[in-house]
């Protein structure tokens, strides 16, 4: 199982949290649209509260030789607003920062928020619709 796999274990696990997030929770895909994602939408084509999970470029860092950092970006989605984003945010960073998710991993630290009110109007041009971003980064064994 890879680490996308394992955090989206762990997100879909949480009941608060998909109770928020009813367009539900995305991998191995580089964008969200009708045709990647169609859960993700409501019957009038609409996004969704949703959140799609990204990892970044692996780079060595640590004690050993197969020891990296991967950085992680979750994108949140709704069409309005940024309420179901922010009440997500923090339920994953809950459920994140400073835990130990995935066999390989010793710790999942937290790198930081966008979001309209904090950093500027963000917006998903494409779907026209609010976003908000949370990195955090994962120390483990390749």
């Amino acid at each position: 199982m890879s680490l996308r796999d394992d955090l989206k274990a762990v997100l879909d696990a949480d009941a608060g949290l998909m109770a928020i997030v009813t367009g539900g929770v995305y991998i191995d895909i580089s964008e969200l649209s009708r045709q990647s994602a169609p859960d993700a939408f409501d019957s009038n084509s609409e996004i969704k509260p949703a959140i799609l999970i990204k990892e970044g470029n692996e780079l060595p860092s640590g004690p050993y030789s197969r020891s990296v950092r991967t950085p992680l970006t979750l994108y949140f989605y709704q069409r309005f607003g940024y309420d179901s984003i922010e009440a997500a945010m923090d339920i994953v960073h809950d459920l994140l920062h400073e835990q130990r998710i995935g066999d390989q991993t010793w710790q999942i630290l937290y790198d930081g928020r966008m979001l309209d009110n904090r950093s500027g109007d963000i917006r998903d041009v494409a779907l026209d619709c609010s976003m908000g971003v949370e990195r955090f980064r994962a120390m483990r064994m390749k």
